[in-house]
């Protein structure tokens, strides 16, 4: 028998973003995810398969609203840009500071990380995507998709036609750009409920990770438990996450990420600087910029009295919480054997801007897993590897169920965003509708394919998010209406019930929201299920 495994899956996703608006905040969430999480992340991946003594092995979902960032021509000659006015920023703070070593360590630090990250920017053109899928075809990277525009889809079943738009339109995009059709999907937020496996086979969709309560409460309780995936009746594979592998690294409070050695969060020089600095890169009031010059410090110490970061601290601490969590998991797997009579599998989901954007030293401590692994005697596999070896099984209907707080649908279904789920509903509604019925007018097809979009990106659930956790509430709100009433204006026009669209406005809109060019309105119809 094996000594099992332990299969690290990371779910990359950011929300639609993209604006003619050049600086807005929402750019910044997705510049500031490029060069904290991703270009690290592709820096890690890389190194570690290029050593022969190392064997990184890692499932990587995608989402589609994030893929569409990353192909986005406009957007990557923004990027460089706005990498470069914090640079010159950065470098005058340096120049100011030079009799103060620590912040001088810190900003050095700070500046030849950027600078190594840009540099890879430029010598690959921007193109990550490419990056991703090289790793793939090197068997380091198993690569899965999400719903289209992260919808939360037990919300959305009113209209199992809308479950299905979010998962065509994301197998189809995710072939588009990487070249090959998932078989694994990232369901948003992990959430399940009683019958979406079948829309998942119907998009050739065979695997999806749930929360642990979505395996241990299934029918019949699994025999193994989080420990191996199960077979649904519709012949669709779950995996579940195992709480042990994962609070370590994800848990500030428990975890890792809060040790007083690493980077702090939410210290930031956006919010540090006066309006005359914030100025000089185009601001005309405080923000997080993405520069972080401190360390989390002892335990209750004040934002403002927070210690200068050191990196030579940080990584030594990294070294030993990496060969910590190892030693735990090989403990863990040799328990486990003890009592199982298959070689156990340990899951560990996690969001991936945990590893560099909330974490800074994340990226690093993956380095450190992978080049321990084999002195620790643990074994990282991708979920695609489990399966292909073509175990046998438990038949087993998982239960319904999410992840995060709660565990079931609350969070994204309370007093503060409720009802949102009407106005899904009653969009989803109208586009299945017309989409049965048909079109009277070739012409309209280019407006139905544009309803679709607009449809696909108001049922984001990163908006309800925002809205129950209370950060940028009016940013999420505003939204929502705002590809709401682009989609019942489109549906106007289909419909007659208003004045035709001026071509100037069509042209825009398409230009703004230009994401999903093989949408197929078909996907919505009745007739198509």
């Amino acid at each position: 028998m094996g000594k099992g495994a332990v299969a690290l899956v990371l779910h990359a996703h950011l929300p639609y973003v993209r604006s003619a608006e050049r600086g807005s905040l929402e750019e910044d969430w997705f510049f500031q995810a490029l060069l904290e999480c991703y270009l690290p992340l592709l820096e890690v991946l890389e190194k570690a398969a290029d050593d022969p003594s190392q064997r990184p092995r890692l499932s990587l979902g995608l989402s589609p609203t994030l893929l569409s960032l990353l192909s986005d021509l406009e957007l990557k000659q923004r990027f460089r840009n706005w990498v470069m006015l914090r640079q010159s920023l950065l470098s005058k703070l340096v120049a100011e500071h030079r009799s103060a070593a620590e912040h001088r360590s810190a900003a050095e630090h700070l500046a030849e990380t950027i600078e190594r990250h840009l540099q890879a920017w430029r010598e690959c053109e921007g193109d990550l995507i490419s990056r991703f899928a090289q790793l793939r075809d090197r068997g380091v990277l198993d690569l899965i998709t999400c719903a289209a525009t992260h919808g939360y889809l037990p919300l959305l079943r009113a209209h199992p036609e809308a479950i299905r738009g979010q998962l065509r339109t994301a197998v189809r995009e995710h072939q588009r750009l990487l070249g090959e059709r998932p078989m694994g999907i990232w369901l948003p937020e992990c959430a399940y409920y009683e019958g979406l496996d079948r829309w998942m086979l119907d998009t050739g969709l065979r695997y999806a990770v749930l929360d642990g309560h979505g395996l241990l409460h299934g029918s019949p309780r699994p025999r193994y438990g989080v420990y191996a995936p199960i077979c649904s009746h519709q012949g669709v594979a779950f995996f579940g996450r195992d709480s042990d592998a994962t609070l370590p690294v994800w848990s500030a409070r428990d975890g890792y990420p809060g040790h007083p050695d690493y980077r702090e969060f939410h210290r930031d020089l956006g919010w540090d600087l006066p309006l005359e600095k914030l100025s000089e890169i185009g601001l005309d009031s405080p923000r997080p910029l993405g520069l972080k010059l401190h360390r989390v410090s002892a335990q209750g110490t004040p934002l403002e009295q927070k210690a200068f970061y050191e990196p030579e601290l940080a990584a030594a601490r990294t070294k030993q919480h990496a060969q910590h969590y190892l030693s735990g998991r090989r403990a863990q797997l040799k328990q486990l054997r003890k009592s199982m009579d298959i070689p156990p599998l340990l899951v560990a989901p996690f969001d991936a801007e945990l590893f560099g954007h909330w974490w800074f030293e994340g990226p690093t401590f993956l380095a450190e897993l992978f080049s321990q692994a084999k002195s620790e005697k643990v074994t990282f596999t991708r979920l695609i590897d489990v399966l292909n070896k073509k175990p046998e099984l438990q038949l087993c209907n998982p239960s319904p169920s999410s992840w995060g707080r709660g565990g079931y649908h609350d969070y994204w279904l309370n007093e503060s965003n409720a009802w949102v789920v009407s106005e899904w509903n009653r969009a989803g509604q109208a586009m299945v509708e017309r989409c049965s019925r048909g079109l009277a007018k070739q012409s309209d097809l280019r407006l139905l394919r544009q309803a679709a979009r607009e449809l696909l990106l108001a049922q984001s659930s990163d908006w309800s998010f925002i809205i129950r956790a209370g950060t940028t509430t009016e940013l999420a709100r505003e939204r929502i209406h705002h590809h709401l009433e682009r989609f019942w204006k489109l549906m106007a026009a289909i419909n007659g019930t208003s004045p035709r669209l001026s071509e100037e406005w069509l042209t825009e809109t398409e230009a703004e929201d230009r994401l999903f060019p093989l949408i197929q309105p078909a996907d919505w119809s009745h007739s198509n299920s």
